[in-house]
């Protein structure tokens, strides 16, 4: 990591700042304010997109490069990216129970047993080395996590099984999760990544949640998010949460008091009191 950046976020900056300097032949941090404006003017036409993805990670990566060189004064000229007040979305227990069972492959069961079950971010997960598993104390290593930070998160169990069986069947070397040998085959270079893909991974959640006939939108975060909230609902306390997902700041994990269904009273309709079920 750089500058707490992941390696796939620095790869998302270097592409568009390289759109950037191939557009107008010059170093990023060289142009001037009114080209950058007219630039990101372009961008907003051409990618005109819900998320405004391109835009937003046009920007990110200018301030980034300008951060670097120390140039203060061009960072604040770039416009405010205001992040949108999404709630997550959070699977039921019974919706995770028919993902769990969906995959055919022990691998892929493992793989989503350890999203849900420890609440881990794909890089997080694809990161899993032998050495960081304790299966006597039932303690897994999340090593240099997002901001570079570990932490530990609890194993159950089923997760302690499911571990122990992987590894007497597949005999990982030192990653967990291994690459296909066709993807390592198909990787540049002598110095290759013999970690399984982050696209793995999300075709892995993809295919168990169409074959679970789960009909919410999913990514790999998703079985972050329903961890969080799973927690929440159980009756574990925020700033525990807070520490097993490894956020730095508290308002981060404050969103899944939004959307867990905890509390004194559980929220419902008041239809339910209009028509009571008999």
């Amino acid at each position: 990591m750089v500058a707490g950046k992941s390696e796939s976020t620095l790869r998302c900056y270097c592409s568009h700042l390289a759109k950037l300097a191939l557009h107008f032949r010059q170093v990023p941090t060289e142009i001037d304010s009114d080209q950058i404006n007219d630039y990101l003017y372009l961008v907003k036409q051409e990618h005109n997109t819900p998320s405004d993805s391109y835009f937003k990670f046009t920007v990110y990566g200018l301030r980034f490069a300008y951060r670097s060189e120390g140039l203060k004064d061009k960072r604040i000229e770039l416009p405010e990216i205001k992040r949108g007040k999404k709630l997550p979305i959070v699977l039921s227990r019974e919706e995770v129970k028919r993902l769990l069972n969906a995959p055919k492959l022990l691998k892929h069961k493992l793989l989503l047993g350890l999203l849900y079950g420890c609440g881990l971010r794909c890089a997080e997960v694809r990161g899993i080395k032998l050495s960081h598993i304790d299966l006597e104390r039932k303690q897994l290593l999340v090593y240099q996590g997002k901001g570079r930070k570990d932490r530990y998160v609890p194993l159950c169990d089923m997760l302690v099984r499911g571990i122990s069986s992987y590894i007497e069947a597949e005999k990982p070397q030192t990653w967990l999760f291994n690459a296909a040998d066709r993807e390592i085959a198909g990787r540049a270079g002598g110095d290759f990544d013999s970690r399984y893909s982050q696209r793995g991974v999300q075709w892995a959640v993809k295919q168990a949640a169409k074959a679970g006939g789960i009909s919410k939108e999913m990514t790999v975060h998703t079985l972050r998010h329903t961890y969080a909230t799973h927690l929440l609902e159980e009756g574990l306390d925020i700033m525990t949460i807070k520490d097993l997902l490894g956020h730095a700041c508290i308002d981060t994990t404050m969103v899944y008091l939004h959307v867990a269904q905890s509390g004194r009273v559980k929220p419902f309709s008041p239809l339910e009191r209009l028509y009571p079920a008999k």
